[in-house]
C-alpha cells in the first residue's frame, strides 16, 4: 500500500492547474519549482515513492538566489519525496500540474508551502473541514460547557455534552464523505480513502464504491486503481449483512475450533492481544456482556494476535476471559487477520445465529445494548 500522511504538515495556497501536452510515450512534463529559506550544505534530491523502493531518483540544482526549478517527465501520477540537504523532507503528489514548493530547508518540522496542485488543495480542504468539526467555535463552546459540568459534578450534563460533541464530529465526517463523493479520481482521493483515522470504511462503503467506479473509468490501468479495487473488495467481505468468513484456528490446548461450529448462537468475534492496551481496557466490558448473556445463546470467539503462547494464556487468565479462544500466534500475519482485513485492534464483529454480520466494533455499553436489542433483556 502506498500511503503518505500529509495532514497537518502542509500550508497550501490555491493556484489554477496548468495542463501539459502529452508526448510520444503517453507521458507529460511537469515542473517543480520554489525557493529555500535557509539552504545548507549538500544536495536537493527528489525520489519517487514506490512499494519496492525502485522509484525514479534525481537531483535538483539550487540557484544563487536560493530558487530552484526541475522539469520531470511522468507517465502516470505519483507520490514523491523531496529531500533538502538531508535536513527536511517534503512529500508531494505530482500529476499534470506544475507546483511551487517553498520550504525552510533547515528543519524537519520547518515551513512548507505548496501551491498549484489540485491534490494538495483537496488535502487542505479536508484538513480545514476536520479542524472545524473537532476544534471549531461550536466544539469550543461545548468544551467550555463540558468543563463547567465536570467541575459541578453534573454527570447527567457531562454525558449529554459528550454525546453532543460526538454528534458534531460525526456530522463533520458525514459532510466530508459527501464532499469526497463528488471528487474525481486523484492521488489525494486515493490517499484519503486509505486513512483509517479519517474515514470509517464500514459506515462509508458507498463512498468506496463510488470512488472505485471513478478510478476504473478515469485511470483504468493504474496501480492506484488496482489498490482501490482491492480495498473496496476487502471492505465488502466484512460488511454488515455479509456471511462472516470462516476461521479455523487452534485453542491453547491445540484443539481446532471453527467459527462455523458456533452457528445457532450470537457470536462476538473479538480480535485482541496481550500487548494491546485498548484491548485489555475493553475486556471487562466484554466479560460483563458475556456473563449476562451467555446462558441466552451468546458466545465470544476470541482471536489473539499475540506472538507467543505464554503471553496469550497469561492474558486470558489475568483478564478472566472464560470463552472460546483461538490463535495461530502470527501477529497481524494471522490468516484470520488477513481474511478480515485487520490492521488495528481491538476489532470486533457481532454475528447473528446464521453467521451473518450484524454489527461491528461495539465498545463499552454498546455491546450490551445491541445484545438487548437482538436477544431481549
Amino acid at each position: 500500500m502506498i500511503l503518505i500522511n500529509l495532514f497537518f504538515a502542509l500550508i497550501i495556497t490555491n493556484c489554477s492547474p496548468e495542463r501539459k501536452t502529452e508526448v510520444a510515450d503517453g507521458g507529460w512534463d511537469v515542473v517543480v519549482s520554489g525557493k529555500v529559506g535557509f539552504p545548507q550544505q549538500g544536495q536537493i534530491a527528489i525520489q519517487e515513492i514506490t512499494q519496492n523502493g525502485s522509484g525514479k531518483r534525481d537531483t535538483i540544482r539550487l540557484r544563487s538566489d536560493y530558487s530552484f526549478s526541475k522539469k520531470l517527465h511522468l507517465t502516470e501520477p505519483g507520490f514523491y519525496a523531496v529531500n533538502f540537504f538531508g535536513k527536511q523532507t517534503v512529500n508531494i503528489m505530482l500529476n499534470r500540474s506544475n507546483i511551487e514548493l517553498n520550504v525552510d530547508g533547515n528543519n524537519p518540522q520547518g515551513f512548507v508551502q505548496i501551491s498549484g496542485s489540485p491534490d494538495h488543495d483537496l488535502i487542505a480542504k479536508v484538513q480545514m473541514m476536520m479542524n472545524e468539526s473537532q476544534a471549531g467555535s461550536e466544539m469550543m463552546a461545548l468544551q467550555a460547557e463540558y468543563e463547567k459540568a465536570v467541575t459541578a459534578q453534573n454527570n447527567e450534563r457531562v454525558a449529554e455534552l459528550r454525546n453532543k460533541a460526538m454528534q458534531l464530529i460525526e456530522s463533520g465526517k458525514a459532510n466530508l464523505v459527501a464532499m469526497l463523493k463528488e471528487q474525481p479520481a486523484s492521488l489525494a482521493l486515493f490517499n484519503l480513502l486509505q486513512d483509517p483515522n479519517l474515514i470509517d470504511k464500514d459506515k462509508s462503503s458507498d463512498l468506496f464504491a463510488v470512488a472505485t467506479e471513478k478510478f476504473q473509468k478515469d485511470w483504468p490501468t493504474s496501480k492506484f486503481t488496482k489498490e482501490i479495487v482491492s480495498l473496496t473488495e476487502k471492505i465488502k467481505v466484512t460488511a454488515v449483512g455479509q456471511l462472516a468468513p470462516e476461521i479455523t484456528l487452534p485453542t491453547p490446548t491445540g484443539e481446532v475450533v471453527k467459527l462455523s461450529s458456533l452457528r445457532g448462537k450470537y457470536v462476538l468475534i473479538d480480535f485482541w492481544a496481550k500487548w494491546c492496551g485498548p484491548c485489555r481496557q475493553e475486556n471487562p466490558n466484554v466479560v460483563k456482556a458475556y456473563q449476562r448473556f451467555k446462558n441466552k445463546g451468546f458466545e465470544v470467539y476470541g482471536v489473539s494476535l499475540d506472538r507467543t503462547k505464554e503471553d496469550w494464556v497469561k492474558a486470558i487468565k489475568e483478564d478472566g476471559l472464560t470463552w472460546t479462544h483461538v490463535s495461530d500466534l502470527q501477529y497481524f500475519n494471522s490468516k484470520a487477520a488477513q481474511d478480515y482485513n485487520i490492521n488495528a485492534i481491538p476489532f470486533s464483529i457481532l454475528l447473528d445465529q446464521t453467521g451473518k454480520i450484524i454489527a461491528k466494533n461495539l465498545r463499552g455499553a454498546a455491546l450490551e445494548r445491541k445484545l438487548e436489542e437482538v436477544m431481549g433483556k
